[in-house]
C-alpha cells in the first residue's frame, strides 16, 4: 500500500510546505499551519475550463461571441457593476462581512432572473429549505423556476446541477461546501480550492453563468485562499456597517467590464433596494453651515454628489488628533501639512475630525480641494458660499491641478440646483463655451489660498 503524502498548508494563505512552521512565511500568519493529506484528483483527468470548443485553437477573428449574450438581473445597481449583466459560463464570487446582505441579493437575483422564463438553482449550505423560503417570503422572491436544495456535498450538488440545468447557479456559500475525496474540514484552503475549480469547471463546460458567496475575515479580507479571487472572472465586494442605510458594492476584478462602477442599495424591510439617485439621498439632509462641503465624486462613469464634514478644534493634548471617516488618514496629514504651509494657517496644533454622510469611501484626487476647504472653514468658522461644490486635486506646492470628467460632476450639481463650483482653473479654460455647464457659476483657483477666497468671500 503506498504511503499517504501529507502537507501543511496555510489555512489563511493557501502556502503549502513539507513541514509545520509555527509562522507562515506566505502571509506571516502564525499557527495557521496545518496538516493534509494529498490525495491527486483522478475524477477529471485533468481539469478542462472553456466551453466544448475550447480545446481546438481557432485564429481570434474567426471566434464568434454572438451566441453569448448577457442577460439581466433585475437589479439595474448590480448590471452596472456586472458591466451589463451575467454572461453565460462566467463565475461572480460575493463577499462582504456578515449580514451585509449577500444572501438576500442573491436570492432577489435569483427570482428576477427565473421569473424572466431561465432555470435557476440556488443551493445553501447555511439554511434550510424552509428558512430559505421563509426569507423569500419577506424578500417577495418567488418564483416557478426557482429552484431550492440545501446540500454540502458537492458530489451531489454535481448531480443536482446535471439533473436541473439551470442557466444561474448560486452556492451560498462557497465554505461551506466540502469533497469527499480532500482530507479536510469544510472551509480550509484545498477544500475551497478545489471545490471552486470543480464548480468553474462545470460553468465553463456547460455554459452556466455561477454566483458564488464567500465570507471575510475580521480584516475585511476574503476567507480562505487569495486563489480563488484569481479563479473566478468577477469579484464584488459589499461595503457597510449592519446597522447603515446604504450598502456599497465594488468590483475590484471583472473580466467583462470595468472595475471602476459602484452600486448603491439601501436596506429596507423587503431587502436591497437599489438607489438610482444617489446624489440626492446623500446630501438630503445637509445645513448649511462651516466646515461642511459638497463634493462631486465619480466612481467610473457615475457622478455622486457627496457631503464631507470637517471638524477643528483645539486641544491641550500632544500630539492633536487626527480622525478620518472614509478618507484615508495619510492624505489628511498631507492636506494639513499643506494647509500650515502654503496657507499659513496653524492648523496643526489643532484636532481634526474628517467625516463623509452616508459612509461612503472616497479615494479620488479629485477631493483633495473640498477637504481643505472643509478644513479651513471649520477652523476660520466662517461659512462656504451657499450652493456651491468643490472639487481639485492639491499639490505639495499648495497648485490646484485639473481632474478629469470635469463636465459631468457639474452636470450632476447643476440637476441638483446647485448655482457655484470652485474648479481648478486648467478645467475652467477646458469648459469655457461647453453648453453643458451654462448657467452655473464658474470659479477657477490656481492654488488653494486663491479657491479659500473664492469658497469663503468675505461678507
Amino acid at each position: 500500500m503506498a504511503k499517504k503524502k501529507t502537507a501543511y498548508v496555510c489555512q489563511e494563505c493557501g502556502y503549502d510546505t513539507s513541514k509545520w512552521m509555527g509562522k507562515c512565511p506566505g502571509c506571516g500568519a502564525w499557527n495557521t499551519m496545518v496538516e493534509e493529506i494529498i490525495r491527486p484528483d483522478k475524477s477529471t483527468g485533468g481539469i478542462r475550463l472553456g466551453f466544448s470548443d475550447a480545446s481546438k485553437p481557432r485564429p481570434i477573428r474567426e471566434i464568434k461571441v454572438d451566441d453569448l449574450p448577457r442577460f439581466l438581473t433585475g437589479s439595474a445597481e448590480l448590471d452596472r457593476v456586472l458591466g451589463g449583466g451575467i454572461i453565460p459560463g462566467s463565475m461572480v464570487l460575493i463577499v462582504g462581512d456578515p449580514g451585509v446582505g449577500k444572501s438576500s441579493l442573491t436570492l432577489r437575483v435569483c427570482a428576477n432572473v427565473a421569473n424572466t422564463g431561465k432555470r435557476v438553482l440556488y443551493v445553501t449550505g447555511e439554511e434550510s429549505t424552509r428558512q430559505v423560503r421563509m426569507r423569500a417570503d419577506r424578500l417577495q422572491a418567488l418564483a416557478d423556476n426557482l429552484f431550492v436544495v440545501s446540500e454540502t456535498n458537492l458530489e451531489t450538488i454535481t448531480q443536482h446541477i446535471i439533473d436541473n440545468k439551470p442557466e444561474l447557479l448560486v452556492i451560498d456559500s462557497i465554505q461551506t461546501i466540502f469533497k469527499p475525496e480532500v482530507q479536510s474540514a469544510p472551509g480550509s484552503v484545498s477544500q475551497v480550492r478545489e471545490c471552486s475549480v470543480e464548480l468553474l469547471r462545470i460553468a465553463k463546460t456547460n455554459g452556466i453563468a455561477a454566483f458564488i458567496v464567500g465570507h471575510v475575515t475580521k480584516d475585511g479580507t476574503l476567507a480562505g485562499p487569495r486563489v480563488l479571487e484569481h479563479i473566478v472572472d468577477t469579484v464584488l465586494y459589499f461595503e457597510g456597517e449592519r446597522n447603515a442605510q446604504f450598502r456599497v458594492l465594488r468590483a475590484v476584478k471583472n473580466r467583462f467590464g470595468s472595475t471602476n462602477e459602484l452600486g448603491l442599495f439601501e436596506m429596507r424591510d423587503v431587502g436591497l433596494v437599489d438607489v438610482p439617485d444617489a446624489s440626492k439621498f446623500f446630501i438630503s439632509e445637509r445645513k448649511e453651515d462651516t466646515g461642511t462641503v459638497i463634493i462631486p465624486t465619480v466612481e467610473g462613469t457615475r457622478p455622486l454628489l457627496v457631503e464631507l464634514q470637517a471638524l477643528v478644534a483645539q486641544t491641550p493634548y500632544i500630539p492633536p488628533r487626527r480622525t478620518a471617516d472614509s478618507v484615508d488618514i495619510k492624505r489628511i496629514q498631507l492636506l494639513l501639512a499643506v494647509l500650515e504651509k502654503r496657507v499659513h494657517l496653524s492648523i496643526g496644533a489643532c484636532d481634526v475630525y474628517i467625516k463623509v454622510a452616508g459612509g461612503i469611501k472616497i479615494d479620488e484626487p479629485a477631493a483633495d480641494l473640498g477637504i481643505c476647504v472643509a478644513m479651513a472653514s471649520s477652523f476660520a468658522n466662517r461659512r462656504m458660499l451657499p450652493k456651491t461644490i468643490v472639487f481639485g486635486e492639491v499639490g505639495l506646492s499648495g497648485e490646484v491641478r485639473a481632474v478629469s470628467q470635469a463636465d459631468i460632476r457639474i452636470r450632476e450639481a447643476a440637476k441638483l440646483g446647485f448655482q457655484h463650483v470652485v474648479l481648478p482653473k486648467k478645467n475652467y479654460t477646458q469648459l469655457l463655451g461647453v453648453e453643458a455647464v451654462k448657467g452655473i457659476q464658474l470659479l477657477p483657483a490656481e492654488n488653494v489660498s486663491e479657491a479659500l477666497q473664492r469658497a469663503m468671500p468675505k461678507e
